[in-house]
């Protein structure tokens, strides 16, 4: 039997491939229903606007657990996921029939939110949000947006900890800004009481107390993995912020829709080697994070994981022949 820990790393890679696999399935459906987000996706300003308000939607969160306006926020990303799984149900189903399981998702998360509720709704957020970002940024715009995000991610943990701020904020509203990686099957989020507690769990809220490296961002906004320094022993749970699983899919699902390498025979998703590469480096840059998770010690999530996208998608664009400037999108300004 494999430790505890690495179950559960084990288990948060399943997460963030499942995040991975269902936008690029998203994708081509996404991009023919025109969700489309800006006129000229190729625009390298259009990641300033997303950076833009990603910085305001930081203040908006702080601010209002500053002023006790926490349910508000609660409300506000319990709307958004209901949101973004409707897109995702719309892919499969008419857009009417699409309507009733996303408030179902909403309904859940309000009356039930236990881990794998929020889990459930964290991946539909994230591969809704990971294509439909996807489609809207092209090479150039998305890879400054995880460039930016890998810096501001670390700035936010290491330097003005505004971030760990922010993890404390949301670590009692149980909403899916953050993934649950349990480490025993009596862990229970609600702090119920388990039925068995062989792994010595206390399986309760006082978890979420200690454990943890969280990231409470917006449904696509940076991530970062906080926690004081515990031993694995003490710990029933991971948390992982949503936002690390979504930005680096953010370049994954672009590669797959603007790079100019041919496809791969894949069924049901649309991918090419660049895409695949980004994919297999942010999975790198993620294994590398959990180890250092699992030792209890805080630490920013989008350096290591865009870091290993950005690289992963660059010697995939090398691999399958794209020359270096048409790779970061400034093949058109030349």
């Amino acid at each position: 039997m494999f430790p505890r820990e690495y179950r559960g790393v084990a288990f948060v890679v399943g997460l963030f491939l499942v995040v991975q696999l269902g936008a690029l399935a998203l994708v081509p459906e996404f991009a023919e229903s025109g969700y489309q987000a800006v006129e000229n996706p190729e625009n390298p300003t259009n990641s300033l606007v997303y950076i833009a308000a990603i910085i305001a939607m930081t203040g908006l969160m702080l601010a209002a657990f500053r002023y006790d306006l926490d349910q508000g926020i609660r409300l506000l990303i319990v709307g958004v996921s209901a949101w973004l799984s409707w897109y995702v149900f719309s892919a499969v189903v008419s857009p009417l029939a699409a309507a009733v399981p996303a408030v179902a998702v909403g309904v859940a998360l309000l009356a039930y939110p236990e881990w794998y509720v929020i889990d459930t709704a964290g991946v539909l957020m994230g591969a809704g949000a990971a294509g439909l970002f996807g489609i809207s940024f092209g090479l150039l715009p998305a890879l400054l947006l995880l460039a930016f995000l890998a810096v501001y991610d670390a700035i936010s943990v290491y330097g003005t900890e505004h971030m760990l701020s922010l993890a404390e904020g949301v670590m009692d509203l149980n909403i899916p800004v953050v993934l649950v990686i349990p480490l025993s099957l009596s862990y229970s989020l609600l702090g119920e009481e388990p039925e068995s507690d062989a792994e010595g769990s206390d399986g309760g809220e006082d978890a979420d107390d200690d454990d943890a490296d969280a990231d409470p961002d917006d449904p696509a906004e940076e991530g970062a993995d906080v926690s004081e320094p515990t031993d694995i022993e003490d710990r029933d749970a991971f948390f992982i912020g949503l936002g690390d699983a979504v930005i680096p899919t953010v370049l994954v699902a672009s590669a797959a829709t603007f790079s100019p390498a041919a496809a791969l025979d894949v069924p049901l998703i649309g991918i090419n080697v660049p895409a695949l590469l980004a994919m297999v480096g942010s999975l790198a840059g993620l294994i590398v994070l959990m180890s250092w998770v699992i030792k209890g010690r805080p630490h920013a999530g989008l350096p290591l994981l865009n870091g290993g996208a950005i690289g992963g998608y660059l010697i995939g664009s090398l691999v399958a022949g794209v020359p270096l400037i048409e790779a970061v999108g400034l093949g058109g300004f030349f």
